[in-house]
């Protein structure tokens, strides 16, 4: 689920566009009519030819492997999906997440191929920004692409550079003539009904006033769903509604585009005539039975599925959807399911039995691995906390699971600081398993108050409800220094933390009383699955991949990539470029020879190394970056004469990150434009300057031994 700053799962005030099992006029050939006419105006110059439709579906916290050995994995029990995957494409078993592995972030990055630092948003699924006052506040990382931080921040949430708007992710689509459409999608629809319908509709509308006479029936009307439109498009052009789709500081320009936002405007347009309904016929609504978008965590396959159907069968050949949790109920009722248990086999049949309909209903239309894009994967891994099930050798299929306790344990770092080590510095923290720390009046990095309090954070103790025993808490810290190497630092100074805490996965710290009066450390029954942190369950997800110029691989085990990497290899499998260069890397390995791009056909095995390579030297959970926070901890947590061991150490991270950033550079410029022919290739068989890209490859082997040795020592 999306989880707020606080113990409160977010509701994510939203709005559907429901999607009938059968919708137009009711018939295959109607549907089929449909279908192509959705293409007619859309060009996409795919080098294996033939793509007419992309589909791009991103869980919500489900696991290619097993949590437990004798339970089958979430995609084990959805056939469905797996074997259409395998049969027909790859599934990449080593994909990885950014850091701070949360639904924001991850997501955000999945869709840009650039970091939080150059999206904005590396605090998620809400963040904590400085005041002039040296007070801080939360918002929400979930807003529309364009909106301000707050009603009092004017600063961008989405934000790439000083008072710049990030670069939209639909862009390259609606130049080519492909509507896009966003069924909850991370900010790239409303997100909530405070900040977006002013941003978009202006705060004197009609919807505005809606939102004050009637907020959840506005939240259903306008959050959660939406399309870009192609320049001229009559989805928008007929529309009353289509409101102008302005992206202030978009690379290029980009005027005179139009969008439609929200179930009432979408609807009226893919489904005049009746509701929109799931892929099992329900008329979609929230659980207060208003009409609409039933909320972000109640996005089930069958509700998005539909969503994403009746987009392609109504001129909308791009689509980007969500898909919520299966280990939680939906709508929620309580404590969070185990791995096995009743409720979450229950969840993951009718998702699976979801995706039955969903591709059935695609090939009906002629929407097939022939000639579509499909991409699938997961924001993150997460970490499940509970106690031991029962009976011991329990499948979940067969036999099912139960647990005597399920739930995270809870830990107030207030209270811990200051019983345990006399620490009352007065700080905000935003709640986590990783929780970012922002100490009251934004001292220095090395400020006297600030490494007091790091040192007396690396040494505070839980006894573990479930293992009894007595353990430090923390996995690992990260300051600034080391967030600019994890990619973390956004061009807003106010939103710097002080510091990075990545717990042990079992915990999730917030900031409560300065004593322990209430127990410091519990056992919350109502959450079970953590993320954020630097744990292998965590930060490996996996990735699907399956259309025109991607391989039958299966199952890939070997190749390593990260959610920056998604956005590059799409554009490079549908002829398509951004106006910016990544951070993420084509993934040459699963493409197939004919739809390379010419310069990485004539030297294949050259550019996957050094593509791999600039990934363990530049992805946030690479081999450098996990060396890395091995040198922050133990610099963070030292007590030295003079604090020179912390000096040293900071020194060298710095250095580290300068020399990785300049080689960074470089060989993503050798990549890109290799893959995109922005310039001429440093690097072929038959180039020249093949002697200066084996320097490069050679100077980040060298780099990557030195951050390792540093670690060890």
């Amino acid at each position: 689920m999306r989880r707020s700053t606080t113990l409160f799962w977010m509701s994510g005030l939203a709005v559907v566009l429901i999607l009938a099992l059968f919708v137009g006029t009711g018939t295959l050939q109607g549907q089929q009519a449909s279908a192509r006419a959705a293409v007619n105006s859309c060009t996409l110059n795919s080098p294996a030819g033939n793509v007419q439709h992309v589909i791009y579906l991103q869980f919500d916290n489900v696991h290619l492997t097993r949590d437990n050995p004798n339970i089958p994995s979430d995609l084990e029990q959805m056939p469905n999906l797996l074997n259409f995957v395998k049969n027909n494409g790859t599934m990449l078993a080593k994909n990885h997440t950014p850091l701070i592995a949360h639904t924001g972030d991850d997501i955000l990055t999945s869709l840009t191929g650039v970091y939080g630092e150059r999206h904005g948003v590396s605090v998620s699924n809400s963040y904590r920004y400085y005041n002039t006052d040296g007070s801080t506040s939360s918002t929400p990382a979930f807003t529309y692409w364009t909106a301000p931080v707050s009603a009092t921040n004017p600063t961008y949430n989405m934000l790439s550079a000083p008072n710049t708007n990030a670069p939209a992710p639909w862009v390259p689509y609606t130049r080519a003539g492909c509507n896009v459409g966003s069924v909850a999608t991370a900010n790239t629809v409303l997100e909530n009904i405070g900040t977006d319908i002013p941003t978009v509709f202006g705060a004197n509308s009609p919807e505005a006033a809606e939102v004050k006479v009637n907020p959840a029936q506005a939240t259903s009307d306008f959050v959660g769903i939406g399309i870009h439109c192609a320049q001229n498009n009559a989805l928008c052009a007929t529309s009353t509604h289509a409101r102008a789709d302005i992206l202030p500081d978009e690379p290029g320009g980009y005027t005179g585009y139009q969008a439609l936002f929200g179930h009432k405007y979408v609807a009226s347009q893919i489904h005049p005539n009746g509701p929109l309904t799931d892929l099992n016929g329900n008329i979609i609504q929230d659980n207060n039975g208003h009409v609409g978008f039933p909320g972000f965590d109640s996005m089930t396959p069958a509700v998005s599925l539909s969503y994403v159907a009746d987009m392609q069968e109504h001129g909308v050949p791009v689509t980007y959807a969500y898909l919520s949790d299966a280990h939680d109920p939906h709508p929620s009722t309580g404590s969070a399911y185990g791995p096995g248990q009743a409720g979450y086999v229950a969840a993951l049949k009718a998702y699976d039995d979801a995706f039955g309909k969903f591709f059935t209903r695609l090939q009906a239309d002629g929407i097939n691995a022939h000639n579509t894009l499909f991409v699938f994967t997961a924001d993150e891994g997460d970490h499940f906390v509970g106690s031991a099930p029962t009976p011991a050798n329990c499948d979940g299929v067969t036999v099912p699971c139960t647990y005597n306790q399920v739930g995270e344990v809870n830990g107030n770092l207030t209270g811990l600081l200051a019983t345990q080590k006399n620490i009352t510095t007065p700080f905000t923290v935003h709640a986590d398993s990783a929780p970012t720390i922002y100490l009251t009046g934004q001292p220095a990095r090395t400020a006297p108050v600030t490494r007091t309090f790091e040192q007396a954070l690396a040494e505070i103790t839980a006894t573990n409800p479930y293992t009894g025993k007595t353990e430090k808490i923390t996995h690992s810290l990260a300051d600034p220094v080391e967030m600019q190497l994890l990619h973390m630092v956004t061009a807003d100074p106010t939103r710097t933390p002080t510091l990075t805490l990545f717990a042990k996965p079992d915990y999730y710290l917030y900031a409560g009383a300065p004593n322990c009066i209430q127990p410091c450390i519990q056992a919350e029954s109502a959450f079970a699955w953590n993320h954020g942190d630097v744990s292998p369950d965590i930060n490996t997800t996996w990735l699907g991949l399956v259309g025109p110029g991607i391989q039958n691989q299966q199952l890939n085990t070997t190749t390593w990539a990260d959610h920056a990497d998604i956005r590059p290899t799409m554009l490079a499998l549908l002829g398509l470029k951004d106006d910016y260069v990544h951070d993420g890397r084509v993934l040459f390995e699963v493409i197939t020879h004919q739809a390379l791009p010419p310069a990485v056909r004539a030297n294949r095995a050259f550019y996957e190394q050094i593509a791999q390579l600039y990934k363990q030297i530049n992805a946030p959970v690479g081999k450098l970056g996990l060396s890395s926070l091995e040198i922050s901890t133990r610099a963070l947590q030292s007590h030295s004469a003079n604090d020179q061991t912390y000096t040293t150490l900071e020194n060298q991270l710095q250095l580290i990150t300068t020399h990785r950033n300049t080689l960074a550079k470089q060989m993503i410029t050798v990549l890109e434009n290799a893959a995109f022919g922005t310039a001429n290739p440093v690097a072929t068989i038959a180039n020249p300057n093949h002697q200066q890209a084996q320097s490069l490859f050679n100077q980040g082997q060298q780099l990557l031994k030195q951050a390792q040795k540093l670690a060890a020592n």
